[in-house]
């Protein structure tokens, strides 16, 4: 007896087309949302902030750094700016933060003033521990640091001068209040240092770091007087106006 196989339902045949079509639908969106994205204020530099500069002119860094509101916030790399901004001559160091949506914070580091300079117009300038030399303002400069004078524009003893006095502590430093060539055949690189309790000090500039200790110790110990610090090292005390009239009297007796 045969028996009556029954007939398989053939399965209905899978909507791949749709599926395909949800697919391009759903990039499309994306797509259309990132174009929409990328144009719209939000993906735009909003605000960039100048923290830390003293010397730098706001508007130098700004130029360098070559970021401006309305660019674009994700295609401005923190290290391309940093790398721009640590170009400038005054500059140390630059750190660059960015914050969504739109804010970036650049925070300068200088390197430190080590003297001052007055030209005969009476514009102050501030020599830093790099060389650079930049004009101050001359109503908020703060002048803690020695004044040089009576030096060429491109005296190359300058430059030796300011690596020297980048080397020492500011404490030290701020006890120095002029500083000017004074030259000879044996120290080319002689200066003199007037300092602010009153001293006069002959040195010579490759010498000044290795001299510091001695010069500290005779201010503390002497009252102010001529200091001689080169291959020997001496002292003598100014002379009073009584002290003087004393020596022209003993002079012009018979």
């Amino acid at each position: 007896m045969s028996e009556l196989i029954p007939l398989l339902k053939e399965p209905p045949p899978k909507k791949r087309g749709s599926r395909k079509l949800m697919l391009i639908l759903v990039l499309l969106f994306l797509i259309l949302l990132s174009i929409l994205f990328f144009n719209s204020n939000i993906s735009k530099v909003s605000v960039v902030t100048i923290e830390g500069e003293q010397f730098t002119k706001e508007t130098d860094i700004r130029n360098t750094a070559s970021v401006r509101p309305g660019d674009a916030f994700f295609g401005t790399m923190a290290s391309t700016v940093e790398q721009r901004i640590s170009s400038l001559g005054s500059v140390k160091q630059a750190k660059v933060e960015k914050t969504f949506p739109g804010q970036i914070r650049i925070i300068v580091e200088e390197f430190p003033a080590v003297a001052f300079e007055m030209d005969d117009a009476g514009r102050l300038s501030a020599i830093l521990a790099s060389g650079t030399i930049i004009e101050a303002d001359t109503g908020s400069a703060v002048v803690d640091k020695p004044v040089l004078s009576g030096w060429r524009k491109d005296d190359p003893i300058k430059k030796k001068l300011c690596q020297a006095l980048a080397a020492i502590p500011a404490q030290e430093l701020n006890q120095l209040s002029e500083i000017s060539p004074s030259p000879t055949e044996s120290y080319p690189d002689r200066i003199r240092i007037y300092t602010r309790s009153g001293f006069e000090v002959i040195t010579a500039a490759s010498l000044l770091k290795d001299k510091l200790l001695t010069l500290n110790s005779v201010v503390e110990e002497r009252a102010p007087g001529r200091v001689t610090l080169l291959l020997a090292d001496t002292y003598s005390p100014f002379q009073t106006e009584s002290e003087e009239g004393e020596q022209k009297e003993g002079t012009e007796a018979p």
